[in-house]
């Protein structure tokens, strides 16, 4: 499941690993800067359960990067992931996310300097281009360098390029169309690395047929506003059968974490929205979200 920003926290992650216990989790992006001056305590926080866990950093700085990691390291995150994809103008200014595809050298020497810091896997996830730099052969070459310089073994890709200017954020995920052809095409010049397929993926035969081309799929939003398709992930994807449980099950079971937090002062706000979604389709969802 995608980081995704004011989204994927910990209670949300939470809430998603009652569905499937074999998805990889990504936390929000956190930026270096923060975790190194901020409250570092609250923003590595998380719940045992919702392991396996990755955890995204954006920044532009080697050395700060590196040390992030280790504080990932060491509150037990299980991946370290780089952002080279957010497209939005306050991550840009900061010299982080998808205009650092434009710099595949800085990305190549952050993610060294990553590697060298931790024992865990370090990761990127990043576009198939920007802007101009939107071709095959770029992304190739931006994936060559990294490479060179890390060793690193994992791409995420999202299957969009990012326009820097003009567009939003949500434009971003919306508008530049998808180029799957491409991210396969990545897979089958690299097929030592791993290459995980991220953008526009809806249903559980999508990541089927994405699997036929690439290592892993990366699901957003409709895992977000559609929860209740991860509860086939693990029979579907994992070859794991389990007994079957019912949305009221799930609902139970996020009731007990539910009132452990509000008597830790945790707003029941914070954690309800993330659930909105559970009965989409469903006979009564509306007023179930209404009610909420």
């Amino acid at each position: 499941v995608a980081p995704m920003m004011d989204w994927t926290d910990r209670h949300c992650r939470f809430f998603l690993r009652l569905l499937s216990k074999h998805a990889l989790l990504y936390t929000e992006m956190v930026s270096t800067g923060a975790l190194l001056h901020g409250d570092t305590r609250r923003l590595l926080e998380f719940n045992a359960a919702e392991q396996p866990l990755a955890l995204q950093l954006g920044g532009s700085d080697a050395n700060e990067l590196a040390a992030c990691s280790k504080l990932g390291e060491a509150a037990g995150y299980a991946e370290i992931n780089l952002n080279v994809g957010c497209p939005s103008d306050r991550v840009q200014h900061h010299r982080m996310g998808a205009c650092l595809m434009a710099e595949p050298a800085v990305v190549g020497d952050c993610i060294k300097a990553m590697q060298d810091a931790v024992a865990i896997p370090v990761t990127v996830k990043c576009r198939t281009g920007i802007d101009d730099l939107d071709s095959l052969e770029y992304l190739s070459a931006f994936i060559e360098k990294v490479v060179a310089s890390s060793a690193c073994s994992t791409f995420i890709i999202h299957a969009r390029i990012a326009l820097l200017q003009g567009l939003s954020p949500k434009e971003n995920r919306e508008i530049p169309p998808l180029n799957y052809p491409r991210v396969y095409t990545i897979k089958e010049q690299y097929p030592e690395l791993e290459i995980v397929v991220n953008g526009g993926i809806r249903t559980l035969a999508d990541c089927t047929a994405h699997l036929q081309q690439c290592d892993g799929v990366m699901m957003g939003r409709e895992a977000y506003h559609n929860p209740w398709l991860l509860h086939e992930v693990d029979s579907s994807l994992f070859a794991d059968t389990k007994k079957a449980v019912s949305r009221l099950d799930i609902m139970e079971q996020f009731y007990t974490y539910v009132e452990a937090q509000l008597q830790q002062g945790v707003c029941l706000h914070h954690m309800t929205r993330h659930v909105l979604g559970l009965f989409q389709g469903q006979n009564g969802g509306k007023r179930f979200r209404r009610h909420l």
